[in-house]
C-alpha cells in the first residue's frame, strides 16, 4: 500500500503565491522615478542685522566706558523704531589688549547686537540711524522669511506638479500611464534662514582692519526696496506605470 505525504496548506499557499518585486510595482506595472524641482517667491516679513560700536583707548577701564557711552547712543536712535527686546539679542561683548599694529598695547572694547525687526520697510532707516548715532560695526540687513516652511509651500506643490507632468510625459510617449504613486521623498530646499550676526571671524577681520574713515552723519537714506525671496525645493518622486487602457 502506497503512502501519501501531505503537504501543509501554508507551504502550499506560499509556492502560488509569486515572489514580492523588492520595488514595489506588480509584474504588469513599470517603475519611473522622476526628480523635479519647485520654487515660489514671497515678500519678505523679517529684517535681520548686526550693529554694535568699536571703541580703542589706553586702558581697557577707558575702552569699555567709551564703548559703553557710544552703544548708550545707538540704542537710542534703534528705540525709535518700537523694536521688541526679544528681537534684540547681544552677540558679542568683548575688550582685549592689541598686541600688534600701531595701537599695540592699547585696549580695544566690542559690543555688537543682532536685530530682528519686522518693519522690513524701515530697515533702511534703521541701519541709518545706528550708524549716524555711532554704530561702526554694521552688517546687513538680511531679509528674510519669520516662518520659511509657509513661505515654501507653494514650493512643495510646484514640485510635486513638476515630477507629475514629466512622469505623464514619459508615460505617454511609452504608451503607458501612471497608476500610482509609489513613493514622495523631500530633497531639500536651497531657502536659508538664520539669525545674521558677526560671527568672530568676522570679528578678528574687523580687528585687524584699518580704522574706518569719520561716519557722515546725514538724514537722507538711500532707497531700500524688499523685493521678494525665492523659495527652492527638490523632491523625488517613484511612480507605477502600466498598460494605457482606452
Amino acid at each position: 500500500m502506497r503512502s501519501l505525504a501531505l503537504i501543509p496548506p501554508t507551504m502550499l499557499a506560499a509556492c502560488s503565491q509569486a515572489e514580492a518585486d523588492p520595488r514595489g510595482v506588480d509584474r504588469d506595472e513599470t517603475l519611473l522615478t522622476v526628480s523635479a524641482t519647485g520654487q515660489s517667491e514671497s515678500r519678505p516679513d523679517e529684517a535681520r542685522f548686526s550693529l554694535g560700536v568699536e571703541t580703542i583707548a589706553r586702558s581697557a577701564e577707558t575702552a569699555s566706558r567709551l564703548n559703553a557711552e557710544k552703544m548708550q547712543e545707538v540704542m537710542a536712535a534703534l528705540a525709535e523704531f518700537e523694536i521688541p527686546e526679544d528681537k534684540m539679542q547681544t552677540s558679542n561683548l568683548s575688550v582685549g589688549r592689541i598686541d600688534y599694529g600701531p595701537n599695540r598695547g592699547r585696549y580695544r572694547a566690542y559690543n555688537i547686537l543682532a536685530v530682528r525687526m519686522s518693519d522690513v520697510d524701515r530697515a533702511g532707516d534703521a541701519v541709518t540711524a545706528t550708524t549716524n548715532a555711532g554704530g561702526n560695526l554694521v552688517s546687513g540687513p538680511q531679509l528674510t522669511q519669520s516662518d520659511p516652511e509657509a513661505a515654501m509651500k507653494a514650493a512643495y506643490a510646484d514640485a510635486y506638479n513638476n515630477a507629475r507632468l514629466r512622469a505623464d510625459a514619459y508615460a505617454e510617449a511609452a504608451g503607458l500611464q501612471v497608476s500610482r504613486i509609489l513613493t514622495i521623498r523631500d530633497g531639500g530646499n536651497g531657502y536659508r534662514d538664520g539669525v545674521y550676526s558677526m560671527n568672530d571671524a568676522m570679528v578678528k577681520q574687523a580687528a585687524t582692519a584699518p580704522p574706518p574713515p569719520p561716519l557722515v552723519r546725514t538724514q537722507n537714506v538711500a532707497p531700500f526696496q524688499p523685493g521678494t525671496n525665492q523659495s527652492r525645493v527638490s523632491v523625488t518622486v517613484a511612480f507605477a506605470l502600466k498598460l494605457a487602457t482606452s
